[in-house]
């Protein structure tokens, strides 16, 4: 366990970063498959309240059990709860987009995220962006249109909706990376969670569906997972800079490719072989300027 440790801590913090992002985009792909199963049966606030308080409740659990409830010690409240309402936005705006926009259109329009983030870490945390960085990017979002295939329906007034999600997902990455110094990992999740929870209750009014029991696993290991995703992606914005991190975000779509063959026998058309291809050769550029730098 030492020397793993040791290996883990010799790798460059910014490539440590790469890692937790891309480990943070798998379990938040294979999460979206059991959100997207819950949804079938519930309404998205209520899948958002349950899931959260699964999260926050095993959270609490484990600080408390290990003695370490000082990792949860909110050091800025204003940055906190700054970060936990874009959070809450981004989520509201991105499942409207859903409802609104078939669900290809939702998903290319929502990944210009990573692209904004870059353009708002410049001003907003003074990193320097070069164009080979700039060239990258736009090579992996190209390759997510490819992938996803965006229709006609993507130019219409409801893509507002996702183009928001992806707005206030930018301004919450950025305001991760600007908080970090200060709160901890496990701060930030637990109030940004809390928060989202909370909307979801909000929605009780609107009517909820009674819960079976045989779902309440699927909702703790929701819950587990999400959480997971969201720890390692708050982990890599600490580790490195926005613009080597943001753009990883992009291989969400490879695993889902990958679950979807794996587990439903879905085989990739050609575009997703091409667009998978523009997103890794855009990862692969980043990494090797890095490793120069």
């Amino acid at each position: 366990m030492t020397q793993i440790r040791d290996a883990i801590t010799n790798i460059p913090a910014p490539m440590r970063g790469v890692i937790c992002m891309v480990l943070g985009a798998l379990v938040l792909t294979v999460n979206d498959g059991m959100a997207k199963y819950l949804t079938e049966s519930y309404p998205v606030g209520q899948v958002m309240a349950l899931r959260g308080v699964s999260i926050v409740a095993l959270l609490a659990a484990f600080y408390l059990a290990t003695g370490r409830t000082a990792a949860l010690r909110v050091n800025r409240w204003s940055h906190q709860l700054s970060r936990a309402s874009l959070m809450t936005c981004s989520t509201i705006c991105f499942v409207t987009g859903l409802s609104l926009l078939p669900i290809a259109d939702a998903i290319a329009i929502s990944f210009a995220g990573p692209l904004l983030t870059v353009a708002l870490a410049i001003p907003f945390l003074g990193e320097r962006v070069g164009w080979r960085r700039w060239a990258a990017i736009l090579v992996g979002f190209a390759g997510v249109l490819v992938m996803v295939q965006p229709t006609g329906d993507a130019f219409r007034i409801a893509a507002l909706a996702p183009l928001g999600a992806a707005f206030f997902g930018a301004c919450r990455d950025v305001v991760t990376r600007r908080i970090s110094g200060t709160e901890s990992s496990s701060a930030i999740l637990m109030i940004s969670t809390t928060f989202v929870t909370l909307a979801g209750f909000l929605s009780w009014p609107l009517g909820w569906a009674p819960i079976q029991v045989e779902h309440l696993w699927i909702f703790a290991i929701s819950g587990i997972f999400v959480g997971g995703a969201q720890y390692l992606m708050i982990e890599g914005f600490r580790l490195g800079e926005v613009a080597l991190i943001a753009p990883f975000k992009y291989t969400t779509l490879i695993w889902a490719v990958i679950i979807g063959a794996v587990f439903w026998g879905d085989v990739p058309g050609t575009g997703v072989w091409i667009g998978a291809v523009l997103v890794v050769a855009g990862g692969l550029y980043l990494l090797r300027s890095e490793g120069k730098k």
